[in-house]
């Protein structure tokens, strides 16, 4: 079987490996209720409820940024990035994008920002960040607030558990629902075979076992919590240590479990993990404090076209 049948295992561990995936960009969006204006020419009376869009595929929201339109075309192209349950959505949020960025540029030029463009970026990126970076000021987090939240947050800072894991593959495809019971009728007189004769495992497991680690006797070493699909790590990690009384399902079939060894987690020290604590709140606070940036510009611009949250003053204490 391929390296992705999520029984665990990496770089750094047992196992026959899984594919890593980069982590998503979190867009920070402002908050607030928003809606499109009615997107025609005219005056809509006071009391009708405005259109987030036209009907009509061809048809885009008539928006503005101080004078500045918002081009159908610009919209049409940004579409993409925005994927969203309706196009009705998906063309809020890249109008949305729009205008926030021309926000941006319009106080670039105010400023007249020199441009120091570092690596990777292109020219609008690095005046995007000298913008922030000047203007966007972020209170630092101190070591009481960070001891504060460790003590408050205690049960999340523990090390990971481990367990050294062999395992018996039985593949089936997870839509065969034929296959699936049979697959767990073999997997029940595994079992029995093992609680009869405990020493066999190693000659099932080379014998019977989708996963390339029966050529180690079914031996996946040591995993560890993320090392392995979600519905199989969930049923994994509650097992004590020997042989599991039942077979647990993944989206790869059914498995025959074996704990070997199993190490609780331990408590980590406020010293292991101040650094990480104040790197997630410091990075709460930066985007609180862009958030309020960003509703800042759009209180004081004439935006038409599109409903945003502004501000009249900067909020960040």
């Amino acid at each position: 079987m391929a390296s992705g049948c999520g029984c665990g295992g990496g770089s750094g561990g047992g196992g026959c490996g899984s594919s890593a995936k980069a982590a998503p960009v979190v867009d920070v969006e402002p908050a607030g209720a928003v809606q499109f204006e009615p997107a025609q020419v005219g005056t809509a009376a006071e009391d009708e409820t405005p259109q987030l869009i036209a009907s009509s595929e061809q048809e885009w929201p008539i928006i503005s940024v101080n004078g500045v339109s918002i081009s159908p075309q610009a919209m049409a192209q940004e579409l993409q990035y925005h994927p969203a349950d309706s196009r009705e959505e998906a063309v809020y949020q890249a109008a949305r994008a729009l205008v926030i960025r021309e926000l941006l540029q319009q106080r670039i030029a105010e400023l007249g920002l020199a441009l120091q463009v570092g690596a990777g970026e292109n020219e609008e990126e690095a005046a995007t960040r000298l913008l922030l970076e000047r203007e966007v000021q972020v209170p630092q987090c101190d070591e009481a607030t960070c001891l504060r939240y460790y003590e408050s947050n205690r049960a999340r800072f523990h090390s990971a558990p481990l367990l050294a894991v062999r395992h018996i593959l039985l593949e089936c495809a997870p839509d065969d629902a034929e296959a699936r019971s049979l697959t767990h009728v073999q997997a029940e007189l595994l079992l029995e075979r093992l609680d009869q004769f405990p020493g066999s495992f190693a000659e099932l497991a080379l014998k019977y076992s989708a996963c390339p680690s029966k050529e180690q006797g079914g031996s996946l070493g040591q995993i560890s919590k993320g090392q392995t699909v979600p519905e199989l790590e969930r049923q994994l990690f509650t097992l004590p240590a020997g042989l599991a009384s039942k077979p647990l399902e993944s989206r790869y079939g059914w498995h025959v479990i074996s704990i070997d060894q199993r190490i609780e987690g331990q408590a980590l020290p406020y010293e292991a993990v101040a650094t990480a604590i104040r790197t997630q709140l410091q990075q709460g606070v930066w985007q609180k404090a862009l958030v309020q940036y960003l509703q800042t510009l759009i209180g004081a611009a004439d935006i038409r076209g599109i409903h945003l949250q502004g501000a009249d003053s900067p909020l960040v204490q």
